[in-house]
């Protein structure tokens, strides 16, 4: 038979369009393609457990064979489970064939058996380093995350490296870098990532999203990134020399980006503004760096077919949640929502320590659960409960006998939640099911099916009982409060606490321990202190049971524990739920939250749904055909633009032959009785994506009873470079000190006969140090991956300020002294700093001047000592300059009531009454405290100024003392106060302390009860304490 080319291909597709367009369907979610991801276990000399991954979209007929080498070892198909007890003393490699129809399919990939029921995966740890402040700080494992990197069917896993002085948000200080390393399960590193200088180290600045976002196969890495940032590749993302931290360890200004990474090689792909700005930081909350820098991320169905990246900034005050699409190579922005803009105001606030996805309202696409706050896929708000702020929910079929989804959550702020601290709310509408009483910050809820006398999750928080789906009340004890694991062989959910493993007991509402894993052979971590989460826990390997990953007790490998317990439930896994797998790529965003299914996973279940999914690139068997499926037999590459010709193997007697520009837009280009195809190669194509199922006993429904290949790709070659123009162009300095160009700026008209695919300009970035003229190259990059490059000049405008500093003494009394100098007891007891030369001024240190922003601060003086300060002035350039002063302050007074003055009359001192002094420094030309003939005088001040201090008064206290201390050396310092339970209950400074200045901080009793207090002052690396007694 001849090929027959469908020549009105295009009419009968826009009539299929028009058919499907009609239809109540919705589209399929696109899945990364897995193997069956077998896992063999030895678990006594005569026993091996075998388990492996029901696939979402398998027929509900299949059944499986287990192959222990090449030998058969189960009698016959499994059809009950997928896992399988061997009894053998054998170690052999492990694989599974499906059986459909009665017919035995291609085996899967093997696995070796196991000696223990885990893979250790060895790390590379990073080398430490030391802070500006000079502290040393080491590495540890800290979140993970999973996905197919390379296309291979098999997880590879993504670990985030935290240093030892990583911080909270309201923690000042340093931090190491952050890297992102990917290992796969085999312990090759693929590549290392550099954060950089310019992203912080803790658990709310990098929300780590890991998912094949242009489902082609193999997954991409998406975080937020800025200048310094080093990729896989070595290459440096914007300025590698920008410092932006300043001196209590925060960044706060620079600017902030979102970078798309390879994930095979972690090459940045695409790097883009991060959006929103952090603008001014103080409009988010508070003006030293928390609140600003609260970050969460998330993966979701947006549009029901492909991921889109959600990135979000913001939740005690100003909520922004940002959708982007990765697609085709280019990083686009699906919609911005903002409480601040118009109609949103009741959004504000309403955000968790993390979020969640998933479709609450049934229509295919996903929603955007911020806690007490829910948004539309369509970027709109779909409700806002108003209960504020929370640190923890779970979303998910917890309650299977009414319709939907629900939220369970805990709440934050009494002011907003009310009376109700932990809530089980409709997912779809907010309206509250049942809420249960509290007071106070509620700060952990789980969620869970744990107690099979009841059909639905249990819930319960750090407060409270155990309640059933329906608000009963259960047990007024309650199990730990950080993971569930699905693990033994029941459908009940076990809880993972760190490093232990229970289960809950209703005989006894208390849990039985099934694995201590922090002890041998386990030797297993945790992170995140009192959140004991681990990297990352999932339904990795196996069947659909879930994996725990995490950091082992040395911190030189991961631990990939999986269970060995026989099940006799036959799920698909989980990661073929669409929900679930957005919910582990989302697991690591600021509070880790275990992940939770579309629909009830517990006792007294239903079968789940058949997932409406497309598994990228899977090849798909379906009932009534017992043909194997066809392949490709030659290489696939050619040159443009000749043609070219695709070839297969395959028996079936005829063939239809798709072609796309993708995997999702595959056209059928042809039916053949043969095994091959010419093709013509079109131009504006680099890759093509073709797939040819097989037909049997006359039917040609595309979707009926056929067999359907896999998706195959061929590639075509381009080796000319584009033509590369550029042009000069001026830029001026922005408030903030600098200008960004792109590319784009200074492209003169680039071309390329097969389309340009990048315009990056080098350098990008100018600050107050290149004013003037730079010269730039920029590369010009097409669709094929040949570059060119051309040279420009961009002129810098701007001007560098100069500083001054004026000193004005507070009265015109005469002293004798210059204007630094103060005499306590005598004369101006203040001076004005007026500095100059700029629209902004920031004094440092800010101690003793009445406003360290201020052009004319006033400094009072109160202690003896020198003081030293430097005023940083800002031009409407964004540059600085620096100007500095040293005030110095004498003790003048004397007499029992210090009501006297110090004067050096012939050589000696005398304490004189104030009247008096003005003669003596007029008439005697006396001078005021000492005489420059006395050293001991000098050696007394020298003294005073440079003794260490560390007291309270009054001591005890009713009401306030003030707590004094002065540090003989610059060094950091951290004054703390501690109950008698060892519990701390106030930090009243924790930032460097500058040599023979005095600091003094109040405490105020009224939220402290009666009792024994100890002050504890972290000086230079030293710890000194008293005791302090609360009188009421």
């Amino acid at each position: 038979m001849k090929t027959t080319l469908l020549q009105g291909r295009r009419a009968w597709l826009l009539c299929l369009a028009w058919l499907l367009l009609t239809l109540p369907t919705q589209a399929q979610k696109f899945l990364e393609k897995l193997n069956r991801g077998v896992v063999a276990v030895r678990t006594s000399p005569s026993q091996v457990y075998v388990g492996w991954r029901l696939f979402g979209n398998d027929p509900a007929g299949i059944s499986f064979n287990v192959y222990r080498g090449a030998t058969k070892a189960n009698p016959t198909p499994i059809t009950g489970s997928t896992n399988f007890v061997d009894n053998t003393s054998a170690n052999a490699t492990y694989s599974v064939r499906a059986v459909i129809n009665g017919v035995e399919q291609a085996g899967s990939a093997t696995a070796p058996t196991l000696s223990q029921q885990f893979l250790k995966v060895p790390l590379q740890v990073p080398a430490g380093g030391t802070t500006p402040a000079g502290e040393a700080y080491t590495y540890s494992a800290n979140d993970c995350s999973v996905a197919d990197l390379n296309g291979d069917g098999q997880y590879e896993v993504v670990v985030k490296w935290d240093p030892s002085n990583a911080k909270d948000n309201s923690q000042s200080g340093y931090t190491g870098n952050v890297y992102l390393d990917a290992y796969t399960l085999s312990g090759t590193r693929l590549w290392r990532i550099d954060l950089g200088r310019n992203i912080r180290a803790g658990a709310h600045y990098t929300q780590l999203m890991v998912y094949d976002l242009d489902s082609d196969g193999k997954a991409e890495v998406a975080v937020k990134t800025a200048d310094g940032t080093v990729d896989g590749q070595g290459k440096v993302i914007g300025s590698a020399g920008a410092d932006y931290r300043n001196s209590a360890g925060y960044i706060l200004s620079g600017p902030e980006f979102l970078t798309v990474f390879n994930g095979q090689t972690g090459a940045a792909m695409a790097t883009t503004n991060f959006v929103p700005a952090r603008g001014t930081v103080s409009s988010w909350g508070d003006s030293y760096g928390n609140r600003v820098d609260r970050f969460v991320s998330a993966i979701a169905y947006l549009d029901g077919q492909r991921p889109s990246l959600v990135m979000g900034r913001g939740y005690y005050t100003r909520l922004v949640r940002v959708a982007w699409d990765w697609r085709g190579g280019q990083l686009t922005q699906r919609w911005v929502f903002d409480s601040n803009t118009t109609g949103n105001s009741a959004y504000a606030g309403q955000g968790n320590h993390q979020l969640t996805v998933g479709d609450v309202d049934g229509d295919g696409r996903d929603e955007v659960c911020n806690g007490a706050s829910t948004i539309d896929d369509n970027g709109r708000g779909l409700f806002s409960s108003g209960a504020g702020h929370g640190d923890a929910l779970h979303m998910s079929d917890l309650s299977p006998d009414r319709p939907g989804q629900e939220v369970w959550q805990c709440q934050e702020e009494p002011a907003k939640y009310g009376t109700n601290g932990l809530q089980l709310r409709d997912a779809r509408t907010g309206q509250l099911i049942f809420g249960v009483p509290t007071t106070g910050d509620v700060g952990r809820a789980m969620a869970a099916d744990i107690d099979p006398r009841y059909k639905g999750a249990e819930v319960w928080g750090s407060t409270g009982g155990v309640y059933t789906c329906t608000g009963q009340q259960i047990s007024t004890s309650r199990p730990s409060i950080n993971f569930g694991l699905w693990w033994d062989g029941d459908l009940q959910r076990e809880l993972l606490d760190g490093d232990k493993i229970d289960k809950w007991n209703p005989a006894t509402n208390s849990v039985t321990r099934l694995a201590s894993i922090y002890a041998e052979p386990f030797n297993m971590g945790y992170n995140n202190s009192t959140k004991r989460n681990p990297g990352v826990s999932a339904d990795v390997l196996g069947d659909w049971r879930e994996e725990v990953i995490t950091r082992s007790l040395d911190n030189q490998s991961l631990i990939v524990l999986t269970t060995t317990i026989p099940t006799s439930y036959r799920l698909p896994t989980l990661m073929h739920d669409a929900q679930y797998r957005t919910q582990v790529a989302l697991q690591n965003s600021a509070y880790n939250q275990p992940p939770h299914p579309s629909y009830y996973l517990g006792g007294g279940m239903a079968p789940p749904p058949t997932p409406n999914i497309t598994l990228v690139g899977a090849t798909t068997t379906r009932l009534g055909s017992s043909a194997t499926n066809v392949a490709p037999v030659s290489g696939d590459a050619a040159t443009q633009p000749d043609n070219l010709t695709l070839r297969w193997n395959g028996t079936a007697s005829r063939y239809h032959v798709f072609v796309g520009a993708s995997p999702q837009s595959l056209e059928l280009v042809a039916t053949t009785a043969e095994t091959s195809l010419l093709l013509a190669a079109q131009a504006e194509l680099k890759q093509y994506y073709w797939r040819v199922d097989a037909l049997y006993d006359g039917d040609e429904s595309r979707d009926g009873e056929t067999v359907a290949g896999e998706v195959w790709s061929f590639t075509t070659v381009d080796n000319v470079p584009p033509l590369a123009l550029a042009k000069d162009i001026s830029v001026t300095l922005d408030a903030t000190g600098q200008a960004r160009i792109s590319g784009a700026d200074v492209d003169n008209g680039s071309s390329d006969a097969y389309g340009i695919a990048s315009l990056l300009v080098s350098p990008a970035v100018f600050s107050c140090a290149t004013l003037g003229a730079n010269p730039v190259t920029l590369t010009v990059t097409d669709d094929n991956g040949n570059s060119a490059t051309a040279p420009a000049t961009v002129t810098v405008l701007g001007s560098l300020p100069t500083a001054a500093i004026t000193v004005t003494p507070g009265s015109s009394v005469y002293t004798g002294g210059a204007p630094t100098t103060l005499y306590l007891g005598y004369g101006p007891q203040s001076v004005t700093l007026t500095a100059s030369g700029g629209l902004r001024y920031q004094w440092s240190p800010a101690a003793s001047l009445s406003d360290a922003a201020a052009a004319a601060p006033v400094f009072t003086a109160a202690t003896p000592g020198t003081y030293a300060y430097t005023v940083t002035v800002t031009n409407e350039y964004g540059c600085t300059a620096t100007a500095s002063v040293t005030l110095k302050v004498v003790e003048a007074r004397c007499g029992n009531k210090n009501d006297k003055v110090l004067v050096c009359h012939h050589g000696k001192l005398l304490c004189v009454d104030n009247s008096a002094v003005a003669a003596h420094l007029t008439n005697h030309q006396d001078q005021l405290a000492t005489c420059a003939t006395d050293p001991a005088g000098e050696a007394r001040t020298a003294a005073a100024e440079s003794a260490g201090v560390f007291e309270a008064y009054p001591n005890p206290f009713a009401e306030r003392t003030t707590i004094s201390f002065r540090s003989a050396q610059t060094a950091a310092a951290r004054l703390q106060i501690f109950n008698a339970l060892g519990q701390l209950v106030a930090t009243l400074y924790d930032e460097p302390a500058t040599a023979g200045q005095l600091y003094q901080r109040p405490l105020d009793s009224k939220a402290l009860p009666a009792g024994l207090y100890t002050c504890r002052l972290l000086l230079g690396g030293q710890v000194q304490t008293q005791k302090l007694m609360i009188e009421k």
